[in-house]
């Protein structure tokens, strides 16, 4: 059964911590249209479950952005993580092209 993570772009002017702490995850999409980059915002409970199920660098994902009408292959790029806590901080996505 493959993958399927939703987001929604990051709100302009919106602070990492104050994400963080209102529950979301701070996270972008890499290789969707060149050298272009999605500010994107997740679920920090279903990017822990994600974590759980796939393998940074292996495991296809399928990335949904809800409000920019984007969908596609993507595997974890990058997990960013606090070094003494090891609370989530940040994911990268990197996009295998369209669905």
């Amino acid at each position: 059964m493959p993958l399927t993570v939703e987001c929604k772009k990051r709100p302009e002017g919106s602070k990492p911590n104050a994400l963080r702490r209102s529950g979301l995850l701070p996270a972008n999409l890499y290789g969707h249209n060149g050298n272009e980059s999605i500010s994107l915002v997740i679920d920090r409970k279903t990017a822990e479950t994600l974590l759980r199920k796939a393998r940074v660098n292996d495991t296809p994902v399928e990335l949904k952005i809800t409000d920019g009408q984007w969908v596609g292959n993507t595997v974890i790029k990058e997990v960013q993580a606090h070094p003494a806590k090891g609370t989530l901080y940040h994911l990268s996505f990197f996009s295998l092209g369209k669905g």
